[in-house]
């Protein structure tokens, strides 16, 4: 019965979420804003030469757009959830071997979050999944190839599993690989 309700609930929020206006013009504005800090950092003079780089697979100019992308992903939903304390980007994706054959190029590229958020809630879980579907959308519109699925990998994070170091929250304390925070609420 509770796994019921709780299973209804976070559709209902999913569907509201999903169907937020403004959702689509929001992810376009975050991947024009990502694009023009690409193209501020490579020296490019037009979005459209960052979208070209971004279909090579570039890897500096998807570092860039990512990077932007993560940081304003992370104000959003900091700024919608009055839960979220800190969200962090965490880079993966890049092995030693990665960078030696030249495979990091593969694949769409993903933005890798830690969301601290004071509890874990569905309401939370559901805007990130509308958001990612819509950014996935828009990028690939931007890109004109085959449909992205997910643009984000979200890891949420509690209270509990940062000062237990459990999960993705043992990460906040690692010596050598440790996540960027772009985002903190302020204490008021």
């Amino acid at each position: 019965m509770v796994e019921t309700l709780a299973t209804e609930q976070e559709e209902a929020v999913d569907v509201r979420m999903a169907s937020l206006p403004g959702l689509s013009s929001s992810t376009e504005s975050i991947l024009s804003e990502a694009m023009r800090f690409c193209a501020q950092k490579i020296g490019v003079d037009s979005l459209e030469a960052v979208a070209d780089l971004l279909r090579q697979k570039d890897r500096t100019a998807c570092e860039y757009c990512l990077y932007s992308i993560a940081k304003t992903v992370a104000a959003s939903l900091g700024g919608v959830d009055e839960n979220v304390r800190a969200v962090y980007v965490l880079d993966y994706d890049a092995t030693p071997e990665d960078l030696c054959f030249g495979t990091l190029n593969q694949g769409t590229p993903l933005v890798h979050l830690i969301v601290w958020a004071e509890r874990k809630t569905a309401a939370l879980g559901s805007l990130v999944a509308a958001l990612d579907r819509a950014l996935a959308q828009v990028y690939s519109d931007l890109i004109g190839g085959p449909q992205v699925e997910a643009l984000l990998d979200v890891q949420v994070i509690d209270d509990a599993d940062v000062e237990n170091h459990t999960g993705h929250g043992a990460l906040l304390y690692a010596i050598h690989h440790r996540p960027i925070r772009v985002w903190e609420r302020k204490a008021s």
